[in-house]
């Protein structure tokens, strides 16, 4: 496991964590951060991708305005930084940066052939939106936060995306789910994934609303996506 460093489109740098399989080489997969920065739950998931194969990277987006976050969703405190971060948060700009982390995973010795994307909560949007501004070959969101509002982008879409959508997500209510499901059925590129009983980051460990039953069978469809596109 290693940290990297990129350079951004307009300037500047920014790391992000990187964690190859025991093969030292494999398909890449860029892992979008929630709105806690790249901390543990985050660093997890990069292994766990390496451990199924994959080349995996999770840039650090929130460099611009404090580099180096890594919270966590157990006090009130740290909800608090997280929140002001994802109001801070330029979207576009991230997406400019995930650009470049794409293209930087592309170039790497371990990285072979394809690559796809896998975000959660804020990178869940940014899942989408790579699907939409990005060559990524496929994108994974959970639960992303204002797909709704980005509907207009999804005839961009020319890989394959897949959305796992929360029944009682508070961050997404029911007419932003019922705007997502109209705005993308249809759509040859799209999968949507239902899971009615669970709420918002169901599949975050520890978290409030963990469910390990919904957590398994997305990570099982999330990975057979993965290899079906991508390969590994």
């Amino acid at each position: 496991m290693a940290e990297v460093t990129v350079r951004a489109a307009d300037g500047g740098s920014f790391s992000g964590y990187l964690a190859t399989p025991k093969s030292g080489k494999g398909p890449g997969v860029v892992v979008i951060q929630e709105i806690f920065g790249v901390n543990e739950v985050m660093r997890q998931i990069t292994d766990g991708l390496a451990g199924q194969g994959f080349t995996a990277f999770c840039p650090d987006l929130f460099w611009r305005f404090k580099p180096g976050i890594q919270i966590t969703d157990k006090t009130e405190a740290e909800w608090k930084q997280a929140v002001g971060y994802f109001q801070r948060f330029d979207v576009d700009k991230g997406v400019d940066d995930l650009k470049a982390a794409l293209a930087e995973l592309r170039n790497h010795p371990a990285c072979k052939d394809k690559v796809g994307a896998v975000g959660f909560c804020l990178g869940g949007k940014l899942a989408y939106l790579m699907a939409t501004r990005t060559d990524v070959d496929c994108s994974v969101g959970y639960y992303g936060v204002g797909i709704q509002d980005a509907l207009g982008e999804a005839k961009n879409i020319k890989g394959s995306l897949l959305l796992h959508i929360a029944g009682k997500d508070e961050f997404v209510p029911p007419p932003a789910q019922e705007k997502i499901h109209a705005g993308l059925k249809g759509n040859s590129h799209v999968t949507m994934y239902d899971y009615p009983d669970c709420g918002h980051a169901f599949a975050r460990p520890g978290g409030a609303h963990w469910n390990q039953k919904a957590a398994d069978q997305a990570g099982k469809r999330s990975l057979e996506f993965f290899r079906r596109h991508l390969g590994g």
